[in-house]
């Protein structure tokens, strides 16, 4: 995730400044005033192929790298209360929206499966008022912890197709290291969970840069979860301040994330799995989230559904207030279910035709597949050359753009790796201001 404090000013030279999911980021987003109803936001938008997003903001432990919406435990009732504003959310949402129909679908936070199985029926039954979620790949996020069959077995009856853990190290130490207090015994326990239920997709997740890690621990924990031959895997850096134990190796931290980056591509790569994006990586026969979706994240919609989730139109992106501050992320939630009336967009950003040009530029960019010029000159009738040629000279004096971009503007391999210096450079200067104005909470 983004973070305020990368926001100043386009630096190339920095590999990890941000992973970039989404743009603008949400320390972007201010107060709308006056806010508008929900029906005219969607009055003239393309709603053939949304995708669905459900938020749950908890998780029964916070790692140490997490900067995620989301809060250590809740007590029943809270849990409770948070599904009541769910529905009443997911009513005023189903009437802004009038006819629509869903590609694609996700249960996201925190974690889904800190819900209950009875819980998770009724999270199924609310995302059911949107879509038939057995005709739809459905992706759902859990933990090992999180993970039992009684709750997988929900999750696979009512549609998923794809179940994404949070592993981040096979290695206990190293998973103490990032203040992941789990055994090795109990991720594969939960693994092996999954795969006797059975769904299309299983993605694990890793970390790299964790203190103490080295090439030859890093290695180990890819051939632990190629063991349980997920059909994807996320690698992903660690973002924290640099870690002591690299620093007494007398190199940057940057360096040995790089390294390990490079490590654990070329392995992956070497054993057949695709490269989507700098973090992702896929077994060819898997398909696409667990069946394959029509959904393209540069032009079509996303409705989101609770208080972390954010919604995306062609002209707004809007969402609840933002905040990782512990205490911040508690009373927004308990300010959401409070609410009655959700019929209104209260914080985004409204995107005018530069930041929509930006947008479909850095979201495509940063997939292996690349920018087609003739999908940009269709959407704009503009060439990506001349709207952002400073911006892609730039990439290109670096070797970080393919030399042949007569048809598509793709990244080189080097210029994948960098992913996270390119997504931030390529922020407009009014959304890196918003951001450095940002007021944490």
């Amino acid at each position: 995730m983004t973070s305020p404090s990368m926001a100043a000013a386009p630096d190339l030279t920095r590999p990890y400044q941000g992973y970039v999911y989404a743009y603008p980021h949400k320390t972007a987003y201010r107060p709308l005033t006056p806010r508008p109803r929900l029906s005219d936001v969607w009055a003239a938008e393309r709603r053939d192929a949304l995708f669905l997003y459900l938020h749950v903001p908890f998780c029964e432990m916070r790692c140490g790298f997490c900067n995620l919406f989301t809060r250590t435990g809740a007590p029943e009732e809270l849990t409770t209360a948070y599904l009541d504003a769910l529905e009443r959310q997911a009513g005023a949402v189903r009437d802004a929206l009038g006819e629509a129909s869903f590609a694609t679908a996700a249960f996201g936070g925190g974690t889904p499966t800190y819900l209950t199985a009875a819980e998770l029926e009724r999270l199924c039954d609310l995302a059911g008022r949107f879509a038939d979620l057995t005709d739809i790949p459905l992706s759902v996020e859990t933990s090992p912890a999180t993970a039992t069959t009684d709750r997988l077995t929900v999750l696979a009856e009512r549609g998923a197709t794809r179940v994404s853990i949070g592993v981040q190290s096979f290695v206990d130490a190293e998973a103490r290291a990032a203040v992941r207090p789990q055994k090795r015994a109990e991720v594969e326990a939960a693994l092996d969970r999954i795969r006797a239920v059975g769904f299309d997709t299983l993605n694990i997740d890793l970390i790299y840069g964790i203190d103490g890690q080295s090439p030859a621990s890093w290695l180990h924990s890819l051939d632990a979860a190629l063991s349980w031959e997920p059909e994807e895997l996320y690698l992903y850096p660690l973002y924290v301040r640099p870690l002591t134990g690299l620093g007494r190796q007398g190199r940057s931290w940057d360096d040995q994330r790089l390294e390990l980056y490079r490590i654990g591509r070329d392995h992956l790569l070497g054993l057949g799995y695709e490269q989507v994006s700098m973090r992702m990586f896929r077994r060819p026969a898997a398909g696409t989230n667990g069946g394959g979706t029509t959904y393209c994240c540069q032009t079509d919609g996303m409705v989101g559904l609770g208080c972390g989730a954010r919604s995306y139109t062609e002209q707004l992106h809007y969402s609840f207030e933002y905040a990782v501050a512990a205490s911040a992320v508690r009373g927004i939630i308990g300010e959401y279910v409070q609410t009655r009336d959700f019929g209104d967009a209260r914080v985004g950003f409204a995107l005018d035709d530069d930041e929509r040009r930006r947008r479909h530029l850095l979201q495509s960019l940063l997939q292996a597949s690349g920018l087609r010029r003739a999908d940009y000159r269709r959407r704009f009738g503009t060439d990506p050359d001349a709207d952002f040629a400073p911006d892609l000279a730039a990439l290109a004096d670096r070797g970080w753009l393919e030399e042949d971009r007569r048809e598509v503007v793709r990244l080189t391999p080097d210029g994948l790796a960098h992913s996270d210096a390119i997504g931030p450079a390529l922020f407009s200067p009014s959304v890196r201001a918003l951001m450095d104005t940002y007021e944490a909470r």
